[in-house]
């Protein structure tokens, strides 16, 4: 990973289109992208290049997004979210069972997904730093117990948004999320809820 990279992203997706307007968005905000369009080479780009974070479409010929999840939580311990155009019940099911960071449902805008890549993989890191020692050797890594959503707290999410729309580093990002908290006469959650809120609005298909 070069010096400047904000970090490694794998993205897979057998539709081109999208995986080369995620790519181009990932690669202007600042990470290192690894692109695959199959299963079966994403598992290889995996290994040999151990990115941070994976973003998997779901339904693809061959390995799905799930096989790949699976292979990566058992064997890299590399923290993975999904880009699927399902949202029906026993896919969420699934993504949950599976442990992913997080899961946006296409149609997406890059506006959508680097705020959420850049809140996921610093909760990771985060995580990461408190554990208070490595692996033993032998052992396998693991990602956190499927169930728990880290992305709970709209906070560190609010302060990704903040930070990928006004260029602001995380310090600034989180400042500016208090000023317009004390502003509006809120607590920091609440007023992270109500941007959260506000976006997701924004990015929901016109009806037709």
């Amino acid at each position: 990973m070069n010096a400047a990279s904000k970090g490694k992203i794998l993205v897979v997706d057998d539709d081109r289109l999208v995986l080369a307007t995620v790519t181009h968005g990932l690669a202007r905000a600042g990470y290192e992208v690894i692109d695959a369009d199959n299963g079966d080479d994403a598992i290889l780009l995996a290994r040999e290049h151990r990115p941070d974070l994976a973003l998997l479409d779901i339904r693809m010929e061959g390995k799905s997004g799930f096989d790949v999840a699976a292979y990566l939580r058992a064997s890299l311990g590399t923290p993975f979210m999904f880009l699927s155009a399902f949202a029906d019940d026993a896919t969420v099911a699934q993504v949950k069972a599976l442990g992913a960071v997080a899961y946006l449902v296409k149609p997406l805008d890059i506006a959508q997904i680097v705020p959420t890549v850049e809140a996921a993989l610093s909760s990771v890191r985060a995580r990461r730093a408190q554990v208070p020692a490595s692996p033993r050797p032998g052992t396998t890594p693991t990602l956190p117990a499927a169930g728990i959503d880290p992305l709970a707290d709209p906070v560190p999410v609010a302060v990704g948004i903040l930070m990928h729309r006004y260029s602001l580093p995380r310090g600034e990002a989180l400042a500016r999320l208090h000023r317009l908290a004390e502003a509006d006469g809120r607590s920091l959650h609440a007023q992270a809820t109500a941007l959260l809120d506000a976006v997701e609005l924004l990015s929901r298909p016109a009806a037709g």
